[in-house]
């Protein structure tokens, strides 16, 4: 929900995406193949059939997306491209020929560009009940409940916060500059997916593309789950195989500094739900709350990171409980997925090759954890 920053009210600045990113809050948003984005794939499609406002509005969003298109070769080829965004343009194709060697599909995903503006493309809504840090979702006749609503129009998505919050619920939203459609159109790269680093757009272009290789609907923490990993180690491939020892380096420094950021989160999120099984709602439990967040901060603030400004981030974090709902859905998995990417002796080329087997399971999670 996948990277920009996935964002709650108050949101991260636009100039701090890049650091917020790697908060659980900001995945969905960054990596929103969220999370969030199979969520609105869901709704988008069902747009194209079903009369309303709301699925209106993603319909008429979802086909000016397409139709600003541009196709990246040319843009390359253009001496008039701006160096810079030549650059990362060219990254892209990269990354698409790199996706297809370890056995992602690739088809015509991200061979155009769209210079839409802004820090994100859709903004995403995930709300929570209170006393809970798991979704509340929303339910959309003939697909049931699902866990986030995404809006085109921020002011939208504003207003469906401000809904939310007089219903006394939790809410969270979360810019999203990128969501997969799992195949079902050519899906662009965007302007806000450049604003960040290079390794984090290798990443998120890695992750979206498992995406549209192996989804499972009704099981958003296992996609979601591996998609995470599989964006995260293949990106540190990418550079060991395509750039120098030190790039390479730099970008698993990136990968295990962000892990040691969700970890954290993790914790807290176990610890906030534990304190709301325990403990009644009131003065003393809001309390404890706050210190467990206060404490969360001062952690992420006190690590010793290179890649980023681990005291300003222990600021930026997002942590409410519509926020803390995201964190799992991500995260929750990447060691034990990093278990079978060591006895597979780190070969990401099988790993995706056994995350399609165990897809076409009745039981995908036990078949990728089963021993190799």
């Amino acid at each position: 929900m996948p990277r920009s920053s996935r964002s709650s009210s108050p949101q991260a600045p636009a100039e701090n995406a890049s650091a917020a990113a790697r908060s659980a809050a900001s995945r969905s948003a960054l990596r929103t193949s969220t999370r969030t984005k199979p969520a609105l794939l869901a709704l988008l499609l069902a747009s194209l059939a079903t009369s309303g406002c709301y699925l209106s509005h993603l319909a008429e969003g979802q086909l000016r997306l397409l139709r600003a298109r541009q196709p990246i070769d040319a843009l390359v080829a253009d001496p008039a491209t701006p160096a810079e965004l030549r650059q990362r343009l060219a990254l892209v194709g990269e990354a698409r020929d790199y996706a297809a060697q370890i056995g992602l599909e690739v088809g015509g995903q991200y061979t155009s560009y769209v210079a839409w503006p802004g820090d994100r493309v859709v903004t995403a809504v995930v709300a929570a009940r209170p006393g809970e840090v798991e979704p509340a979702g929303f339910w959309f006749p003939g697909l049931g409940t699902l866990p986030y609503k995404g809006f085109f129009d921020p002011a939208r998505a504003e207003r469906e916060a401000a809904r939310l919050r007089a219903d006394s619920l939790d809410v969270c939203l979360v810019p999203v500059p990128a969501y997969s459609t799992l195949g079902w159109f050519d899906d662009p790269v965007t302007q806000p997916m450049l604003r960040p680093g290079e390794g984090w757009l290798v990443e998120t272009l890695l992750h979206e593309l498992v995406h549209a290789t192996a989804y499972l609907g009704d099981d958003p923490d296992w996609s979601e789950g591996v998609a995470t990993f599989v964006g995260e180690e293949a990106s540190v491939r990418f550079y060991q195989e395509t750039r120098d020892a030190a790039a390479a380096a730099r970008r698993r420094l990136e990968v295990e500094e962000g892990r040691r950021i969700d970890a954290e989160i993790l914790a807290l999120r176990q610890r906030v739900a534990e304190l709301y099984a325990a403990q009644p709602a009131g003065p003393e439990r809001e309390a404890r709350r706050a210190e467990l967040e206060r404490d969360t901060r001062a952690a992420v603030a006190g690590l010793h990171v290179e890649t980023r400004d681990a005291a300003a981030l222990g600021d930026q974090l997002l942590l409410n409980d519509a926020c803390l709902a995201l964190a799992a859905t991500y995260t929750a998995d990447l060691a034990a997925f990093a278990g079978v990417l060591d006895a597979l002796g780190g070969d990401v080329a099988a790993f995706v090759a056994r995350v399609r087997a165990a897809a076409e399971t009745d039981e995908p999670k036990q078949a990728l954890l089963a021993e190799p």
